[in-house]
């Protein structure tokens, strides 16, 4: 069967929050989580975004390591209103490869 005949359920691994990239935040992201952080939209996009290599949008920033700034743990500190990026992996976007890091579970749609 193909992908499409299946949805991918996230079993929370993390394995996608430490993967190097850009996870892209729009006005509608930037509003939700800086609410969520109790943060004025201004101070979220200072402390916790950067400008995107083509300057064609935000995107989060990385620790040093290269984990979403946002892991702590296995625990995203954002998991309520997380990204559209993220929200969507592996279902809406993926990559080849993804498969071999990702425990999302297979379910028939």
């Amino acid at each position: 069967m193909s992908d499409a005949a299946f949805y991918y359920q996230c079993q929370r691994c993390t394995n996608c929050c430490r993967w190097p990239g850009f996870v892209k935040v729009d006005d509608a992201d930037i509003t939700a989580i800086a609410a969520h952080l109790g943060l004025s939209e201004d101070d979220f996009i200072q402390r916790y975004t950067r400008l995107r290599p083509r300057r064609d949008g935000l995107a989060l920033t990385d620790k040093p390591n290269g984990e979403c700034v946002f892991l702590e743990g296995r625990d995203c500190v954002v998991q309520a209103v997380k990204p559209g990026q993220c929200r969507g992996f592996p279902n809406t976007w993926n990559f080849p490869g993804w498969r071999e890091v990702c425990e999302a579970v297979p379910m028939p749609r």
